[in-house]
């Protein structure tokens, strides 16, 4: 990644940095748009910090991720590109897998270190990082060739880990390689892991135990993971102030909840009325009002902008379809089923898992609180994880390079008034694990193929004869996705057929399109 030189950002620093707002990311895994009381007032979760923060800040209703699993959607939040878009055109990396994000990709860490900010990352990175064999020689491959994920036993952990945050614009780094049911059940700090990998990590279905099994480091607990990352972020912002109070911070806070192993710390096991799940979610509101109050306790909270919101829809859920079509086989996910006897719908009335192209999949909580500038309210445009990069490039006030985040769209009119803000995206768009895609335009849905493309039976759905080819929902009537049009809306498919096309063929939305035009 190339850098600014020291002078320009010396004075980058000395005459507009004061007038910069910090900047808090916080990015939950698998939280679903229902979880949270402020969204669900149904939920069976008591999310009391998270509620405060959407109270005071503005908390955005029809907010997506470009895709609706966590790898590819980390790639578009700290990119502003769509992963699809990369050599990852469908389902996920995991922990010894090289990095996704190419050498030279502007990142919006690397924008705002560039802007003279200091710049921090705590927690899960999942974007890949380059490790070294024990012959020697770099890990290059995406995934292992057996069922299941590479223990790491042809890794050499003694030596430094390149590629991940640190090559990307970060400052400073503290977290995992990847999920933590993937190996290596270890700590990285910056290029090193911390402390030495010589344990064997039983394969485990134990929602409390490191599930993929593989090489970690003794001692390494996974109910520990997020008090660990909770003590490291409050540290730092607590430090960083007391060091260089006059330097604004970037601080991207990917968190390893409520993403299986379902693992609440012990003082949280048993708080809520959902089991493990619901103390999971309720330790996450925890870690955020502990960040929330590290910046107020130092005197930046005012100028602080905190961006919450999570990789995709909820894995744990319960869904009861209203119409027969496309669904009579249908079938939550399978772990779903353990909350079943809760009565807690995790994502709401919304169809469809963690990994599905339907609107469980990729709607998710966006909240962003900024008390000096953002007037609270609701707001109901839809934006995209990937529009946070132009948005806070334009807060900043610095423009964007030609080929900086090419699908990435402002939404800061929202943060001035969102009541009556408009949007300045001309489409959204969805993908799955499968490498399913959706359109979405004002009212409506285009789904390419038939089925979830993901979690939920059924995940394909080969067309008959004289049956519909794909999807179309009109979400303003049918926001539960029951009832598909796409045969009775013939023009309008073929008009959606070819902006898909169009899309896959250009490599930026900004540049090939506009948001007046366009619309199927």
């Amino acid at each position: 990644m190339r850098l600014l030189p020291f002078f320009f950002l010396a004075a980058v620093a000395a005459c507009g940095a004061a007038a910069r707002p910090n900047i808090v990311l916080i990015l939950a895994d698998d939280l679903g748009w229902g979880d949270l009381g402020c969204y669900n007032p149904q939920s069976k979760i008591a999310t009391p910090h998270l509620d405060a923060l959407a109270a005071g800040g503005v908390r955005f209703t029809d907010a997506h991720t470009p895709s609706s699993v966590c790898t590819p959607t980390r790639y578009g939040l700290l990119t502003g590109r769509y992963s699809w878009r990369t050599r990852l055109k469908n389902g996920v990396l995991d922990g010894f897998s090289p990095p996704l994000i190419e050498p030279g990709r502007a990142t919006v860490a690397a924008f705002f270190k560039n802007l003279g900010y200091r710049t921090a990352a705590f927690g899960k990175w999942h974007l890949g990082m380059t490790w070294t064999r024990t012959d020697g020689t770099p890990e290059t491959a995406d995934r292992g060739t057996a069922p299941g994920f590479r223990p790491g036993d042809t890794i050499d952990f003694t030596k430094p880990v390149t590629g991940g945050p640190n090559a990307v614009g970060f400052d400073h780094y503290f977290g995992i390689s990847a999920s933590l049911d993937m190996p290596p059940y270890c700590w990285i700090e910056n290029d090193r892991c911390v402390g030495a990998v010589t344990a064997a990590v039983p394969d485990s279905r134990d929602m409390f135990a490191s599930q993929g099994g593989g090489r970690g480091a003794p001692g390494f607990a996974t109910d520990q993971v997020l008090p660990t990352l909770k003590t490291k972020t409050t540290e730092w912002i607590a430090r960083h102030r007391r060091e260089s109070p006059g330097q604004p911070f970037f601080v991207y806070a990917p968190l390893n909840s409520p993403h299986l192993p379902v693992a609440p710390s012990a003082a949280f096991r048993g708080k809520s009325q959902v089991g493990a799940y619901g103390d999971f979610v309720m330790e996450t509101d925890d870690y955020v009002g502990a960040v929330v109050a590290a910046l107020r306790a130092a005197g930046a909270l005012d100028d602080t902008i905190v961006i919450f919101t999570a990789d995709n829809g909820g894995l744990w859920h319960q869904w009861d379809p209203q119409e027969p079509d496309d669904l009579a086989n249908y079938q939550p996910t399978p772990r779903g089923k353990s909350n079943r006897g809760f009565g807690h719908q995790s994502n709401a009335h919304l169809r469809g898992t963690k990994a599905d192209i339907w609107e469980g999949g990729h709607r998710v909580p966006f909240i962003v609180s900024w008390p000096a500038r953002a007037k609270p309210g609701v707001a109901a445009l839809p934006v995209e994880l990937t529009d946070v990069f132009a948005t806070l490039a334009e807060i900043a006030g610095a423009p964007l390079a030609a080929a900086a985040a090419p699908d990435s769209f402002s939404f800061f009119p929202a943060l001035r008034d969102p009541a009556v803000a408009k949007n300045a995206r001309p489409f959204l768009v969805h993908h799955s694990i499968r490498g399913v895609f959706a359109l979405r335009q004002g009212p409506w849905k285009f789904v390419e193929a038939r089925g979830s493309g993901g979690f939920s039976k059924q995940a394909v759905v080969t067309p008959k004869a004289g049956e519909a080819a794909g999807q179309l929902y009109h979400l303003a009537d049918d926001p539960a996705e029951t009832k598909n049009v796409f045969s009775a809306e013939r023009a309008r498919v073929v008009r959606f057929n070819e902006l898909l096309e169009k899309l896959r063929a250009g490599e930026s939305l900004r540049r090939d399109f506009s948001a007046g035009g366009n619309h199927p």
